[in-house]
């Protein structure tokens, strides 16, 4: 395996296991019925834009053509607006374990979209790795059982939402994998979320205007704080470098490690469950996944062989 793919692997795993905290603690900020779901959003968004705003000044400067402009417009609502968005919505609306089983089906779509757009072969290695890390993921949510009442408030329309976010982000990968590759991730990042900011703000004006700011107490500031510069300044940093050196369904399995993240969070926080053989097998299936679908041919390979794609 090359560096930079080693390189991609690590910030793939890194940013989706960060992510894999989100459900839970986006669910803890919203127990507190202070923070609505759009606020949230914008919190994330406008915080981060500031952030990669002031790391850019600190960077050597990338100018970025018109043209590419507006591919980065586009590349925000799907990677950021409606993914962010409306997944954050939908974890509002669902539980936390529903939210994480419904992130396993971002490979499937990414390996679907990149066989229609990309023209990826979907080789029976893949498609096998794909459905093996899928059933590793789901195995390792069941095993939690019955988690409490506070778990188990499903709901159809958040669980659809979250399913639309995660054809949004599944989009993105495949559509704007020449784009990533062309400019820095900090570059890339300070356009989208600068875009994602402006379509944000006029949806959740009210929601700055009746909030009450002094109501924060110190878990609920370590939880905002956490969701703001972890789950999207950082991951947002290191999923350019996953897209760049990874194909677009290798990138997305690492969707994987967030229920075995979100699904273990859980379990301890409620006291439901342990560590045992059955999670042990569930998380080696996961990862036995991602490496079949690491090492499946691409369509570069196929035609360096002279295969027929």
């Amino acid at each position: 395996m090359k560096g930079n793919e080693i390189k991609g692997h690590c910030a793939m795993f890194t940013a989706n296991f960060m992510w894999g905290l989100i459900s839970p603690v986006a669910k803890y900020i919203f127990a507190a019925s202070l923070i609505s779901p759009m606020l949230l959003v914008e919190m994330r968004v406008v915080a981060a834009a500031m952030l990669f705003w002031i790391t850019s000044l600190f960077v050597k400067h990338e100018h970025v053509q018109h043209g590419d402009m507006l591919k980065l417009f586009f590349a925000s609502l799907l990677g950021v607006v409606f993914n962010q968005g409306v997944f954050t919505v939908g974890v509002s609306l669902t539980s936390p374990i529903d939210a994480s089983v419904i992130t396993t089906s971002t490979p499937i779509f990414t390996m679907i979209i990149a066989a229609i757009y990309l023209k990826e072969p979907i080789t029976s290695k893949k498609l096998l790795g794909v459905f093996i890390g899928a059933i590793g993921a789901l195995l390792l949510i069941s095993s939690n059982g019955s988690t409490s009442d506070a778990s188990h408030d499903a709901s159809i329309w958040g669980d659809l939402l979250c399913i639309l976010a995660e054809l949004c982000f599944a989009s993105y990968f495949v559509f704007f994998k020449s784009l990533i590759g062309r400019y820095s991730p900090i570059t890339l990042m300070k356009w989208m979320f600068t875009y994602s900011a402006v379509c944000i703000i006029p949806f959740t004006y009210t929601d700055i205007e009746v909030f009450n700011w002094n109501s924060f107490d110190t878990n609920l500031v370590l939880a905002v704080a956490f969701t703001v510069v972890c789950a999207t300044y950082l991951c947002y940093l290191l999923v350019p470098v996953g897209q760049k050196h990874l194909r677009p369904t290798v990138a997305s399995m690492y969707c994987y490690v967030q229920p075995i993240v979100a699904s273990g969070i859980v379990a301890v926080y409620w006291g439901t469950s342990s560590f045992n053989l059955l999670k042990v097998t569930a998380i080696i299936l996961v990862f036995v996944g991602v490496f079949l679908v690491t090492t499946s041919k691409s369509r570069a390979d196929m035609e360096a062989a002279g295969q027929q794609v």
